[in-house]
C-alpha cells in the first residue's frame, strides 16, 4: 500500500514541472513582448527623426521664403517708379533739343532724374545696358529688327526703353531693336 506521504511526493514533482513549464512560457511571452516593444520603440524613434528633419527643412524653407519676400517686397512700387524715370528721360531728351531758355529747367530735371536713379539703386533696382549686347529674350523685348552690317546678327542696336534689374531678378525687360544681317531674308 502507498501511504499518504508517498502520494504527496509523487504529486509534487508533477506540480513543479507544471510550474516550471508555466514559468518558461511566461518568460517566453515576456521576451516576445519585449521584442515587440523594442521594435515599436525603434519605429517611433525613426519616425521622430524623420519628423525632426522635416520640421528643420520646413523651418529653413520658411526662412528662405521670408528673406526673399523681404528682398523683393518693393518690386511693384519700383516698377511704377521706373516709368517715372522714363518720363524724366524723355523730358531731358526734349529739353536738349530746345533753345537756351530751358537750360535751368533742364538742369533741374536732370538732377531729379539722378535722384530717382539713386533712390532706386538704394533699394537694389538698377538699369542695365543693352546696346551692343547679344539679344537675350530673358532680358530684352524685341520691338523691331534692323537689317544692318554695323552690328553682328542678333545684337541689340537700339534701346527704346531701359531694362532694370532688382538685385538678381529682372524688374523690367529692355525694349530694343535687334540687328539682322542683310543676307538673312527669312525675316
Amino acid at each position: 500500500m502507498i501511504n499518504a506521504d508517498e502520494k504527496n511526493t509523487d504529486k509534487k514533482p508533477a506540480a513543479d514541472d507544471q510550474a516550471e513549464i508555466g514559468g518558461e512560457a511566461a518568460r517566453e511571452d515576456c521576451r516576445e513582448l519585449l521584442k515587440k516593444r523594442e521594435t515599436e520603440l525603434k519605429d517611433s524613434q525613426e519616425r521622430i527623426l524623420r519628423l525632426a528633419a522635416e520640421l528643420d527643412n520646413t523651418r529653413k524653407r520658411l526662412e528662405r521664403e521670408k528673406a526673399e519676400s523681404i528682398a523683393y517686397a518693393n518690386e511693384s512700387i519700383l516698377r511704377q517708379l521706373v516709368e517715372v524715370i522714363d518720363n524724366l528721360e524723355r523730358a531731358i531728351e526734349h529739353g536738349e533739343k530746345e533753345d537756351e531758355d530751358c537750360k535751368g529747367l533742364l538742369e533741374g530735371v536732370r538732377m531729379t532724374h539722378k535722384s530717382f536713379l539713386d533712390a532706386l539703386a538704394r533699394f537694389g533696382a538698377v538699369p542695365f545696358e543693352s546696346v551692343g549686347a547679344a539679344f537675350d529674350p530673358n532680358m530684352h523685348e524685341a520691338v523691331l529688327q534692323e537689317q544692318t552690317s554695323d552690328f553682328p546678327d542678333m545684337t541689340v542696336t537700339k534701346e527704346f526703353q531701359k531694362g532694370y534689374m532688382l538685385r538678381d531678378r529682372l524688374l523690367r525687360p529692355a525694349r530694343v531693336a535687334v540687328a539682322r544681317s542683310p543676307k538673312d531674308t527669312n525675316c
